[in-house]
């Protein structure tokens, strides 16, 4: 064993991405100090995408006051590299921002994401790259968009706004969903943020109005676009209001990176997420790095924290599918960093 790759993404309310990785790697320091390690934090859009971008591309953090999904003032942060800023949503809109008692989704609103994009703006930044992911709202972008009115309008309205003119626009996400309708923002992805089946026809039908009224004075509709439901509708305001490219965000992170490239000489990659199964298979950030590897010739080991499906995974070509917890594990130690930590090097071991 030469050189082995190491990108996992993050076990959600247990490790980092960087956890995951360097926790797996401890294994080949110890019993293969010979071997190249490449460690890769990653992200596919939500959690950790700020990190994984730092790591792959240097640049500084910015902090900024913003209002929060309840429009509460807190501290939130983008990265800016040259004129390249990186913006993940969930730093000023995400779930985790509030309490479970909180979440509200016909209230929640995304207008601190927008002032981190006329933060960036107005730092010079030209190419602004938005991970979409995490998100407590389902507004479809329309608190993000009054914030820009508000910084960029003396009219108070979207066609005075002209600092966005020369400005590229790039959503990573790994949602393909439309904007309205049963595989929409509201039905699918609504109830985790806090919506009872009330509030999820309501905020559809505010979806479908505000999706009609958009094209008719913008001259074009994007509700029915790839990506248009994702971070509650988010996507869609990117997509109408702003041109924006949609790239599937952990293709996004690995051209950033050159993964391809360190995957030349390669004999192994290790990969990961908190639970995989035939979604995994759906886009997600492990099939991503499959699909690279694979090219290569390069055998992907794949670990989670559960397991299904697990004869799909290894059909679909990863070399080898393990769980890194015990059957009889409760899902409360399960969850402490450290056992998840020591659980992932055994694993790594066998």
């Amino acid at each position: 064993m030469k050189k082995v790759i190491v990108a996992i993404d993050s076990f959600k309310g247990c490790l980092t991405s960087a956890e995951a990785n360097q926790a797996a790697s401890e294994f080949f320091f110890a019993k293969m100090p010979e071997a190249e390690v490449v460690q890769v934090p990653v992200s596919d859009g939500g959690e950790g995408f700020l990190e994984a971008f730092k790591a792959a591309m240097g640049g500084s953090i910015v902090e900024v006051n913003v209002k929060d999904p309840l429009m509460r003032t807190i501290v939130a942060q983008y990265l800016v590299q040259g004129d390249t800023a990186v913006i993940e949503i969930a730093k000023a809109s995400g779930l985790t921002l509030i309490s479970p008692e909180e979440r509200n989704p016909m209230v929640a609103t995304s207008y601190g994401t927008g002032q981190l994009l006329v933060d960036a703006v107005h730092k010079g930044c030209k190419h602004i790259i938005v991970g979409l992911g995490g998100s407590a709202t389902s507004d479809c972008g329309m608190g993000m968009l009054r914030a820009i009115i508000d910084a960029f309008s003396k009219g108070g309205n979207w066609d005075d706004v002209r600092e966005l003119d020369d400005v590229r626009f790039t959503i990573a996400t790994d949602v393909t969903n439309p904007l309205c309708g049963e595989n929409g923002a509201a039905h699918i992805f609504a109830p985790q943020k806090g919506a009872t089946p009330e509030m999820v026809e309501a905020l559809d039908a505010r979806a479908k109005r505000f999706a009609e009224v958009s094209a008719k004075h913008l001259g074009h509709d994007c509700q029915n676009m790839p990506g248009a439901g994702a971070a509650g509708g988010l996507g869609y305001a990117f997509l109408q209001y702003m041109n924006a490219e949609c790239r599937s965000g952990i293709d996004l992170l690995l051209d950033t990176i050159h993964f391809d490239d360190l995957l030349q000489d390669a004999d192994l990659v290790i990969t990961g997420e908190g639970s995989a199964d035939r979604q995994t298979l759906m886009g997600k950030l492990p099939f991503g790095i499959l699909q690279r590897a694979l090219k290569h010739d390069v055998p992907v080991m794949l670990i989670a924290g559960r397991i299904a499906d697990e004869q799909l995974l290894l059909d679909a070509g990863f070399s080898r599918v393990a769980c890194i917890n015990p059957p009889d594990l409760p899902l409360v130690i399960a969850m402490q960093p450290a056992t998840a930590k020591e659980n992932i090097r055994k694993t790594v071991r066998i």
